[in-house]
């Protein structure tokens, strides 16, 4: 039985206070982490360098004492170690070599994804033996992008927008975007198994664009392929507890709920805690979903905003976090005032 908050939480415990950690907690509102990127050489090569990758992951741990990190990476090394062209542009975000037809497809390759993402593995075990070293209450989250969101980039050759060119070739040319989801489907596998075997202690998929699609849409494109990699994760690895966050789902999050063999499920901004209180299995634990901007703003309406969200979660296994990633521009003084009204109930 361990004794870590956030790994009891997923095991159906309603852990008070609740364990809390931040979608993006490792990232540019540090000062610490913005020293070890400008001598990185660049986003993938910090990601693929195992000394500094496992430093900024390990950074917000040090500083505020979180229930679990999570790996510092990004979801585009995906299709980065299937072999598609992928840099990141000053001003830009990620800009990668789109796959628009089949020969973009063929050029996608499954062998050699392992080997390429060995780099990030290696990050996987140094953070957990620090972990365990120095902070043994911590949890350690492996991750990766959902299929669909994955391929939204990978098609369209870049982020920002509403990703017109993947939502019309779902459309148009639905056998292709399939056979790219397939393969996709394929790599994540492979790569997330290859993160529990590091050490990753629980497994993330982040479907951040999941709310650009219908609904008949959000369930072939979003549940039916999610469901397929989890079920996969679970048989494999039954042990490691999975979380989902299909961002803006609405009131389709129940049905993802109902259809995901996860452990629990993330809400974003915009969803009422209350309803997903009522409308997901009691034993399925809920995480988020406070505004980033509130720990932006800081000062009595972050409190207000951070005990709102407790009230509505008390009773049930939950897990306190944003409802997006923490922004740039956050003082990390704010995140120290939200944890110490966490940490008060």
């Amino acid at each position: 039985m361990t004794t870590k908050p956030f790994l009891r939480t997923l095991a159906g415990e309603a852990v008070w206070p609740p364990p809390v950690w931040l979608m993006r907690q490792a990232g540019r509102y540090l000062p610490e982490y913005r020293a070890v990127r400008n001598e990185a050489g660049g986003f993938i090569k910090l990601c693929t360098t195992p000394e500094a990758a496992a430093e900024v992951t390990l950074q917000p741990i040090r500083r505020y004492g979180f229930d679990a990190a999570i790996l510092f990476s990004d979801i585009l090394m995906v299709p980065w170690a299937m072999g598609q062209g992928l840099r990141f542009a000053e001003g830009e975000g990620p800009l990668l070599d789109p796959v628009r037809d089949q020969a973009g497809l063929d050029a996608l390759q499954l062998e050699g994804v392992a080997e390429r993402a060995a780099p990030i593995m290696e990050t996987v075990r140094r953070v957990r033996a620090a972990l365990e070293a120095d902070h043994p209450n911590t949890a350690l989250i492996g991750f990766a992008g959902s299929p669909w969101t994955v391929a939204c980039y990978m098609v369209e050759g870049r982020g920002g927008g509403e990703f017109a060119e993947a939502r019309r070739m779902a459309f148009r040319n639905p056998e292709l975007f399939a056979a790219v989801m397939a393969k996709l489907e394929a790599a994540t596998l492979t790569y997330l198994l290859a993160q529990a075997d590091a050490g990753a202690e629980a497994l993330m998929l982040f479907d951040s664009w999941a709310g650009l699609l219908s609904p008949s849409g959000f369930r072939r494109w979003v549940i039916e392929p999610s469901v397929r990699l989890a079920t996969a994760l679970r048989a494999a690895r039954p042990d490691i507890p999975l979380i989902g966050f299909p961002r803006l789902a609405g009131p389709l999050l129940q049905e993802y709920a109902a259809a995901m063999p996860i452990q629990a499920v993330a809400m974003d901004t915009g969803m009422d805690p209350k309803w997903a209180a009522a409308h997901v299995p009691p034993n399925m634990a809920l995480q988020g979903n406070l505004d980033p901007q509130a720990v932006v703003a800081g000062g009595p309406a972050l409190d207000e905003e951070a005990r709102a969200i407790l009230a509505a979660m008390r009773g049930r296994p939950f897990i306190f976090n944003l409802g997006h990633g923490i922004v740039p521009p956050t003082p990390p003084e704010h995140v120290a005032q939200l944890m110490d009204v966490l940490r008060a109930g």
